[in-house]
């Protein structure tokens, strides 16, 4: 490589990285504006850095085979701050790359008309000013509270949701509150928090990126009056597990000021377990206690159903590969399950998951035709599952891993399906993916009608996604997304 040619790529790296700067007040400009929150193939570029927008467009590549160029980006995000638009969500990525694919000989500018003409000109001021979001409270704030609290705060400019408080058991610790900010402003598995947090002593509240979020200490849900607080309507976010029944968390509902609950864990009984994007229509306005399931579950049922639509399942065994939860014993000692007792980070512990199962109550189609297993290991996160499936019809790899990746970019299931072809990914690489799955293609093996898929996913971040795209429904805040189809 010669000495021309190194400066030439400096240079157009630079210029890369001029415009992409560029770029930055623009997406913010959309989002506190108009409310549109602009992705690039599924990720979210609102609050991104010069170097996190370089890398959204370069990661085009795996999935398209060529780069996203941000000449093209940027020149849809000046035109989109011209068009008055409503509120909703925009891959600029991929209307990018579909006006790259145009044979017909038509502007940037005709293209995004016709492309978003259910948006343009449909920006209300005063609807915008005046629209009150839905108060969220968690009640329980561990490792599901904390990132569903981040999530939540992250989205705050343009989500219809507002998280108010937190509620947790009553502690004696007089810094409480501030071990409470830090757990949220420091995480070992997903990095510092992204933005700043105070701790607001005298009224009892953590201050995370301008939202003001109250601490309540109670042991019982009925005891709050959660309307003293200035909470009305709220949805309760049962992080804690401790009720899992219509009767125990019913005690919610007591509560001045609640209107639902969703439970972050397997419902008992007749509780809907739901799975955003699978069976979320199914929330009726009734229903004011909701299961969010599991994060297997939510992991595994979007990759089942595709197929499913697609293929036909006969029958099939999910084999979960999960990284120990706190539930584990850090060392030996008394555990009231089979084997949990024993060192979490030492050992490879031959568990139960109750997912195969519950796929049914998400998938119907399903029941009875799935088993499953799991074995917790010694890594804090991101997990793998893997579906040994025997199929109505013949495929070969290729036509799968074809299948699955259009799934990924374009399917209603796209928030939930994810796709990687890199054979060098491991565990790791998926930390904080808020997709439930990604689809490991180079790993897919496939005999006529029997087929193992490798699927990743973080089963913290791509869990607490999914509970926040369920309280969206739930609120009935609904983003349109574009372009369609």
């Amino acid at each position: 490589m010669n000495a021309t040619h190194v400066d030439q790529t400096l240079v157009q790296w630079q210029q890369k990285e001029e415009t992409a700067e560029a770029m930055i007040p623009l997406i913010g400009l959309l989002y506190r504006k108009n409310d549109v929150i602009t992705s690039i193939y599924g990720r979210q570029i609102i609050n991104q850095s010069t170097i996190g927008l370089l890398k959204s467009h370069r990661f085009v590549k795996q999935v398209e085979g060529h780069e996203l160029s941000v000449v093209d980006t940027s020149a849809i995000l000046h035109l989109l701050l011209d068009m008055n638009l409503a509120a909703c969500h925009i891959d600029i990525g991929k209307l990018a790359i579909k006006y790259k694919s145009l044979t017909a000989d038509l502007n940037l500018v005709d293209f995004l008309k016709a492309e978003l003409s259910e948006l343009i000109d449909g920006y209300d001021a005063d609807h915008h000013q005046n629209d009150k979001p839905t108060d969220i409270v968690l009640f329980g704030f561990g490792r599901i509270g904390r990132l569903v609290a981040r999530i939540l705060i992250e989205k705050t400019g343009g989500s219809g949701l507002r998280l108010r408080a937190i509620v947790v058991r009553p502690s004696k610790a007089k810094d409480d509150l501030a071990k409470r900010a830090s757990l949220l402003r420091r995480d070992s598995i997903h990095g510092s928090f992204e933005g700043t947090i105070q701790v607001d002593e005298a009224n009892q509240s953590i201050v995370a990126n301008g939202t003001a979020v109250k601490v309540i200490y109670a042991s019982n849900p009925s005891d709050i009056d959660y309307e003293a607080y200035g909470i009305e309507n709220a949805i309760i976010i049962d992080n804690t597990g401790i009720w899992r029944d219509q009767a125990g968390l019913a005690q919610h509902l007591e509560a001045r000021g609640v209107n639902k609950v969703l439970l972050t864990a397997p419902g008992k009984g007749d509780i809907k377990n739901i799975v955003y994007g699978v069976n979320h229509k199914s929330i009726e306005q009734e229903d004011r206690i909701v299961s969010a399931a599991s994060c297997t579950t939510n992991a595994i049922t979007p990759v089942l159903k595709v197929l499913n639509d697609e293929y036909g399942i006969e029958s099939g065994h999910v084999e979960t590969i999960h990284s120990y939860t706190n539930d584990q014993n850090l060392i030996d000692n008394y555990h009231a399950g089979d084997r949990r007792g024993r060192s979490a980070p030492l050992n490879m512990v031959l568990s139960e998951t109750g997912a195969a199962v519950a796929v049914a109550k998400a998938l119907p189609e399903l029941k009875g035709k799935l088993t499953g297993n799991a074995i917790r290991v010694p890594t804090p996160n991101v997990s793998m599952a893997i579906l040994n499936l025997r199929l109505t019809k013949q495929t070969d790899v290729e036509t799968l891993n074809n299948f699955l990746r259009e799934q990924a970019l374009y399917s209603d299931l796209a928030k939930q399906i994810d796709f990687t072809n890199s054979p060098e990914a491991v565990s790791s690489d998926f930390v904080g993916n808020r997709k439930t799955a990604i689809v490991d293609s180079t790993a897919t093996i496939v005999n006529d009608h029997g087929v193992i898929l490798y699927l990743w996913y973080d089963n913290e971040a791509g869990y607490s996604a999914q509970v926040v795209r369920l309280v969206h429904e739930m609120a009935g805040v609904h983003h349109q997304v574009y372009p369609k189809g």
